[in-house]
């Protein structure tokens, strides 16, 4: 399914071979619940016929910027952030923001870097990073874009109710896998025109790119369950490969 990514007044893309297949949310070893490791990225991407990934792992962006150091022409840096009203994305960060602040807060420090915002699965009933309506319509006018497909959600009407708001609020909508194990990532992807590598032009094409989404199978949630009770049965998972080199270096 391919759907407009920008407002209503914005053209929709058509897919063709110019385009870029962008995957805007997905999860790093560095993420708790992953235990998909930066080498097997651009595999994974060759292999989703992805071009460009932003790799926003919860509430850190250390995997995303080292991908994007070894990886530049594929790697995006992002951070998904948990704060005190629900989760934020966060594309072309610099630096980690922590959780637990007030979303002005996060917003305000990832402003600062220059990055740009989105508010990822703001309705999915069963996620602890969703939001409540009041808290999202107080922050709706300091984000670029809302999370309208993730392909995790496991009621089709809970992305349906985040497209409703986005409409209504005239931002940007976005999709995004939310990949956390292999076969997850390139499910939902976003179309776009090749961008330059900067934030300001990311947002611009994001404003005339498309959707083309799939949800996961229910399945795959049992994928990131496996992957924090390995890391809590093997501590030696926790540790992401450069940072283990570096500490064995030591």
């Amino acid at each position: 399914m391919t759907t407009s990514a920008g407002p209503a007044s914005q053209p929709q893309c058509s897919p063709a071979g110019s385009l870029w297949r962008v995957e805007l949310h997905c999860h790093s070893v560095y993420s708790k619940d992953s235990l998909t490791r930066l080498e097997r990225l651009p595999g994974i991407c060759r292999a989703r016929g992805i071009d460009r990934l932003v790799l926003t792992d919860h509430n850190t962006a250390q995997g995303a910027l080292e991908a994007a150091r070894r990886y530049p022409d594929l790697v995006i840096p992002g951070e998904e952030v948990m704060t005190t009203q629900g989760e934020l994305l966060a594309w072309y960060v610099t630096e980690d923001v922590p959780p637990g602040l007030a979303p002005e807060e996060a917003i305000r420090r990832l402003r600062e870097q220059g990055a740009v915002i989105g508010v990822s699965h703001p309705f999915d009933r069963y996620r602890s990073g969703a939001w409540q309506l009041e808290n999202l319509l107080r922050i709706v006018e300091l984000v670029d874009a809302i999370e309208v497909f993730n392909a995790r959600c496991i009621h089709m009407e809970d992305n349906d109710r985040a497209l409703a708001f986005a409409q209504k609020h005239d931002v940007l909508m976005t999709a995004g896998s939310d990949a956390h194990i292999r076969r997850e990532y390139g499910r939902a992807v976003m179309v776009m025109q090749p961008f330059e590598n900067t934030p300001e032009a990311f947002r611009e094409a994001l404003a005339r790119a498309a959707h083309e989404v799939r949800l996961s199978s229910f399945a795959v949630h049992f994928g990131s369950t496996y992957a924090k009770w390995a890391k809590r049965l093997f501590p030696s998972l926790r540790r992401p490969i450069a940072q283990a080199m570096r500490e064995d270096a030591a």
